[in-house]
């Protein structure tokens, strides 16, 4: 079924019962290109301050851990303290683009590749992250593969102090003008994967990672 001509039928036959032409009119089409180029921005929540102990505070708050570390070579050494203190051994997977942080000298045994199904533990960093709500914003590519984040049972993420944004509108505003435009897949994640359809009991890992550490390097 082709799924456009669908969408098509159904939206001409929403405009015919507003009144309104079938197809789409040049001038629709204009305001609409017009109000999309403005980015409008619907008001924000206040988060203070300091950006970055809003966002600490707001993932503990969604169920995360966060430490902080002075810079990115030190990471490896705090992640490796953090899995040993949770029982989750020396093994992991890392963004390619993470690869030469001294994981071998902190005693981890770390790979720089995407995760198969055996793989519990993904390390990766975040494009950014947004203070407002303590979310993680990562892109996919060639060196950030989601599927680290995604298929094992534990999340790391290294987040540098520099790429934690107030509100999400930021974030966006920081993706078009480093990227232009959105990769193939963007992610939002919000602390670990939950559920609750089943008698609205809170389920940890039911779509993702059942626990998610952030590091947050606090030289760029």
């Amino acid at each position: 079924m082709d799924t456009s001509k669908a969408r098509g039928a159904i939206l001409a036959r929403i405009r015919k019962a507003q009144g309104r032409p079938e197809a789409v009119g040049a001038l629709e089409r204009h305001e609409a290109e017009a109000w999309v180029a403005s980015h409008p921005v619907a008001p924000q929540p206040s988060i203070g301050a300091d950006t970055v102990a809003h966002f600490e505070a707001q993932a503990l708050r969604m169920m995360c851990t966060v430490e902080r570390v002075r810079a990115a070579d030190d990471a490896p050494a705090a992640i490796a303290a953090w899995l040993r203190a949770s029982g989750l051994g020396e093994l992991a997977v890392c963004w390619p683009a993470l690869g030469d942080l001294p994981w071998a000298q902190a005693g981890l045994s770390v790979e720089a590749r995407a995760p198969g199904g055996d793989d519990k533990v993904g390390i990766t960093g975040a494009f950014a992250a947004i203070a407002e709500t303590g979310t993680l914003m990562l892109l996919s590519g060639p060196d950030t593969p989601a599927a680290t984040h995604l298929l094992p049972e534990t999340h790391v993420a290294i987040v540098p102090a520099s790429r934690i944004v107030p509100h999400y509108e930021d974030g966006f505003a920081l993706m078009r003008s480093e990227r232009g435009q959105p990769p193939r897949a963007m992610n939002l994640v919000s602390g670990p994967s939950r559920t609750a359809d089943i008698e609205q009991t809170i389920v940890l890992g039911a779509h993702g990672p059942y626990r998610v550490h952030v590091v947050i390097v606090e030289e760029a």
